[in-house]
């Protein structure tokens, strides 16, 4: 019997966990940019998943509502959020104008050190994270006890490791697509107006 409601507070926890990692957001759009250019993938899907097992931790370990109750915390990293998001959101349409072939993308991809600090931004300046993570998943975790509540969170960290992993090298499928210069414009695009969707809304 607690061996069965461990398993199913471990599926709940990986369910919880891709439903809300899957949705297309700042991290999402750079790790599908990156593995089309086949660049750092797999440091970059480690960062992102170690950042989201980290913060997973935190709110499983009883620190989602220390979070959530520090109004200047959130205050602070939603405009510092916001202004990134912006000004990434601007370099995306300058991509846009210029749009490259999938070897020119390769050849003239960002170094790893810009990757990583842009990877680290996207995770840790964007209050959803935090909400997300800490603060969602942990009062959810609140509901076990025990090894149900570890299994949880565990399941809720192989979804991020799982989902990360599979963008990353998945995306390398639609590289015949992105062959053409269009593909990249429409790629930029979107990810210009994911950008400033997602900073209007951290500032809204």
């Amino acid at each position: 019997m607690l061996l069965s409601q461990t398993f199913a507070a471990g599926v709940s926890g990986f369910l919880l966990g891709a439903s809300l990692i899957v949705a297309i957001g700042a991290q999402n759009a750079f790790i599908l940019r990156q593995g089309l250019m086949r660049r750092h993938v797999f440091v970059l899907c480690l960062i992102c998943a170690l950042s989201d097992a980290l913060l997973i931790a935190a709110g499983v370990g009883g620190f989602g509502a220390l979070v959530a109750a520090s109004d200047t915390a959130i205050r602070v990293v939603t405009w510092a959020g916001a202004a990134f998001l912006t000004v990434y959101a601007l370099i995306a349409l300058k991509r846009a104008w210029q749009p490259e072939t999938m070897t020119a993308a390769k050849d003239g991809g960002t170094s790893l050190a810009a990757a990583v600090a842009a990877c680290l931004s996207f995770t840790f300046l964007n209050p959803h994270v935090y909400l997300d993570t800490v603060v969602l998943l942990g009062g959810i975790s609140g509901g076990y006890d025990g090894a149900a509540r570890l299994a949880f969170g565990a399941g809720a960290v192989l979804a991020s490791f799982a989902w990360f992993f599979a963008l990353g090298y998945g995306a390398r499928l639609l590289e015949p697509l992105f062959a053409r210069p269009s593909a990249w414009r429409v790629l930029d695009l979107v990810i210009a107006c994911v950008m400033f969707a997602l900073a209007f809304s951290l500032l809204r």
